[in-house]
């Protein structure tokens, strides 16, 4: 959807800039052409992941981060170990029990393992987010200073080059603001 808008809005642009009129002067006749001539358009450019990286929030954030996950893995491993040790138990005495006690126990090993996997899928979606939860406020801060920066040097539009969705951009015509939103947004 945003490719779609951006090749619109540019191909607007294009052929609003070179858009000619037919005048005619007091004998009737038709005149020379005449090019409307809109202003240029200037844009800036930002790599948003920099800025991002940049802020010494962002690595309080994913200090934050990782000792979340060191609990989530440290818990994840202790019960790994249990359900370990209870399956070696079980192993080593499953040719001694009783068909009913096996059975049970098989029961019980199986329903560890389903409250495992829950438990992992779950601290991954808490994880995720706060990470998001984390990063929103960053991401935010650099929004508000894209927009005040942008309008402070009457840019039109300013395009994030982060990931493959930019695949060429003639710089000459822009404007990089990526440091500039960095110093401004500490």
């Amino acid at each position: 959807m945003k490719k779609l808008f951006l090749f619109s809005f540019f191909a607007w642009t294009v052929l609003s800039a070179t858009a000619q009129t037919e005048t005619t002067n007091p004998a009737g006749q038709v005149a020379a052409p005449v090019v409307n001539q809109m202003p240029q358009l200037r844009f800036g450019y930002i790599s948003c992941d920099s800025a991002l990286h940049a802020l010494p929030a962002y690595a309080a954030a994913m200090r934050s981060l990782s000792d979340l996950r060191a609990k989530y893995d440290a818990e994840m491993k202790r019960v790994e170990d249990e359900f370990n040790s209870k399956y070696e138990l079980f192993l080593e005495g499953q040719k001694d029990f009783a068909p009913s006690i096996r059975q049970k126990r098989q029961a019980e090993l199986q329903e560890l393992i389903e409250k495992n996997t829950a438990f992992k899928k779950e601290a991954q979606k808490l994880l995720d987010k706060a990470r998001q939860d984390a990063l929103n406020p960053l991401k935010k801060t650099i929004q508000a200073t894209i927009t005040r920066i942008g309008q402070q040097k009457g840019l039109a539009f300013v395009v994030n080059t982060d990931g493959e969705s930019m695949p060429y951009l003639d710089t000459t015509m822009g404007v990089d603001i990526t440091e500039e939103v960095i110093r401004a947004s500490k």
